[in-house]
């Protein structure tokens, strides 16, 4: 069980009521056959329903993937929030998106739903977005520049409704290990970074993607680990 540095009260979250998110109707969905199958092939892995269902996105919503990358996420979130929703597929400019470029241009092809945003989380429109999300890779932007992490976040909020959730899964480091290196970062330290940037609340922390037998010792995409490895899941919400 991961220590939590800072929990909010949960009356917050549930100071009114929200639908729940059909998670079997996720997994039917995920199940289409016009979805690739190199994204089947991490659904053990990641546990989307389930993740999302604790995170509490609902159909309808518009959904924000940052640093979507080819867009695995995207997809998902495309599936859950349904015709009635919208999802935001960010991406900077560069590397990753020139090698991801059929992903995304095929996903934005046959997701009716989702609208690309290629640059800076600031030119969502403010008070837009009532979910946002980072699959695995907030420890990229907080070890390489911290001060820049701050901005990101300080973005991610102008984008959000107040109350909006914000919902953070990556690799867990251990305290005191060399997280920069191995491409992962220590619970308490996202949290800490997170909380501290004075936009979020942390309301809530999940062990659904616990893998006991990653010890952090190696990085991500170690073959050892079969791409699974032992990931924190954080809600927070926009205060």
């Amino acid at each position: 069980m991961k220590s939590v540095l800072s929990l909010l009260a949960l009356c917050l979250v549930c100071a009114s009521a929200s639908a729940q998110l059909n998670t079997a109707a996720l997994e039917r969905a995920m199940a289409n056959p016009d979805r690739p199958a190199a994204d089947k092939e991490r659904d053990a892995s990641r546990q989307a329903p389930q993740v999302l269902a604790f995170a509490g996105l609902e159909a309808g919503m518009t959904a924000l993937d940052i640093i979507a990358a080819g867009g695995w996420y995207t997809e998902v979130l495309s599936y859950a929030v349904g015709a009635n929703g919208t999802v935001i597929m960010q991406n900077n400019p560069g590397g990753s998106v020139d090698r991801n470029q059929a992903a995304i241009t095929d996903r934005l092809d046959r997701l009716s739903n989702v609208e690309q945003h290629l640059g800076p989380i600031s030119g969502v429109a403010a008070g837009s977005v009532d979910f946002a999300m980072t699959g695995l890779n907030f420890h990229d932007v907080h070890n390489s520049n911290p001060q820049a992490a701050q901005g990101m976040l300080g973005q991610i909020a102008g984008a959000l409704r107040t109350g909006g959730i914000f919902l953070v899964i990556d690799h867990e480091g251990s305290p005191g290990a060399d997280n920069v290196s191995l491409h992962r970062i220590a619970y308490d330290e996202a949290v800490s970074a997170i909380v501290n940037s004075g936009h979020f609340a942390l309301v809530g922390s999940s062990d659904v993607l616990d893998n006991t037998a990653d010890d952090h010792s190696v990085g991500p995409f170690d073959p050892s680990l079969g791409r699974n490895t032992d990931r924190i899941v954080l809600k927070f919400v926009k205060i």
